[in-house]
């Protein structure tokens, strides 16, 4: 994947292994995205309120069809967790209602959800999915073991942040749907990592961003809705009313948001296009056999056995990489300022891992210069 890396605008000689925090926005899509840049200054008010509506529309449907979804029931956010805010915030929740959820969320949407229970007197029911996992029907049965009769919503992240797992949501959503409940998913990592199918997925809401493995440039998101729960989110900003009544309402409502620089949206278009004359199915899977290679090299060095099984039902291109006790913000400081290794450490149940993400920029001889400076770093930080 050395050509690849040619593509991207990454700093030479850094070692990037944390894509999954912000992406990194390959070279032709970020001129691409500089171009509508220019094209709203040359002549704003034209652009905004002549132009802009048929490019979103044109980028919109580009974006359906690379997730098989209707354009009207998608639009853009600048990121998951305001797409997710659209969502949570509109919901009717009422005192002893709950929410049923995992200890593997992204903590920004855990903050969210307390507040909203707070507000409305419901409760937040975070089930522990312990690792190591084995099989699909171990995480299914912890997360259903917190279904209750006042379950009213489910919310789970399709790849999870902080421990890299491909939840088994299918099973999940179809137990939900059978049992009423709303389903709410955190696709922040899905797109681009994984082949999405939204219209078969069936989640009543989704939202992913494009600005992390769809590698678009940074501000850009989707939030998708089944068309009859259009109607139960309310706008953050207020939407435009003229709009309103004409085509999706989901557009008519949540589209226009004030004043913001839409050429991330358009250039979603530039990054489908890069990823299709780049083959980005074998990509991905170059990547994930890299990641194993992560996996399999880490494991030796350490002799720590992995968290889930070595199979992409699990992980994609983004892998946890067990670490034994150590000063964990001594190791990721001195990996950077050492050995120009960007990759982060986490925790779950008092374990430490490196969250290593894997992109088409990346090569053997990074996981090389990882595991070397690990077999340096990890016997010096030691606690």
């Amino acid at each position: 994947m050395t050509g690849l890396r040619d593509q991207f605008l990454l700093r030479p000689g850094a070692v990037f292994f944390n894509h999954g925090s912000f992406g990194a926005c390959p070279r032709p899509v970020f001129e691409a995205y500089q171009r509508w840049q220019l094209e709203l200054e040359r002549q704003p008010v034209e652009f905004l309120q002549h132009r802009l509506n048929d490019l979103l529309q044109e980028a919109r449907q580009d974006l359906a069809a690379f997730l098989n979804a209707d354009a009207d029931d998608l639009v853009f956010v600048t990121n998951v967790s305001l797409g997710l805010n659209i969502v949570l915030r509109s919901l009717d929740l009422q005192p002893g209602d709950e929410v049923l959820s995992t200890d593997h969320e992204y903590g920004t949407l855990d903050r969210a959800w307390e507040l909203v229970c707070k507000k409305s007197g419901a409760r937040y029911v975070r089930r522990p999915v312990p690792l190591p996992i084995t099989t699909a029907a171990e995480v299914v049965d912890a997360v259903w073991s917190g279904f209750g009769d006042r379950t009213r919503v489910l919310y789970l992240s399709h790849i999870t942040s902080p421990t890299a797992l491909i939840l088994p949501i299918v099973e999940l959503i179809r137990k939900a749907r059978a049992a009423g409940v709303i389903t709410i998913i955190d696709g922040a990592h899905a797109a681009g990592q994984i082949p999405l199918d939204l219209t078969a997925l069936g989640a009543d809401f989704y939202a992913a961003n494009c600005h992390k493995w769809m590698m678009a440039p940074k501000g850009v998101g989707f939030l998708h809705a089944r068309r009859e729960l259009h109607d139960l989110l309310d706008p953050l900003v207020g939407g435009k009313a003229g709009d309103i009544g004409r085509g999706s309402r989901l557009l008519a409502e949540h589209q226009y948001q004030g004043t913001r620089d839409p050429a991330s949206f358009i250039a979603v278009s530039d990054t489908l296009r890069f990823m299709e004359e780049n083959d980005w199915p074998a990509v991905r899977e170059r990547c994930h056999q890299l990641a194993r290679y992560a996996r399999e090299q880490v494991a030796a060095l350490t002799g720590l056995p992995p968290v889930v099984p070595d199979s992409p039902e699990w992980f994609a291109q983004m892998a946890l990489l067990p670490l034994p006790t150590c000063d964990a913000g001594t190791l990721k400081r001195r990996l950077h300022d050492e050995y120009d290794i960007e990759i982060p450490v986490t925790g779950h149940d008092d374990h430490l891992f490196l969250r290593i993400s894997v992109q088409g920029y990346n090569t053997r001889e990074d996981v090389d210069t990882l595991v070397a400076a690990l077999a340096e770093l990890l016997p010096e930080v030691a606690v």
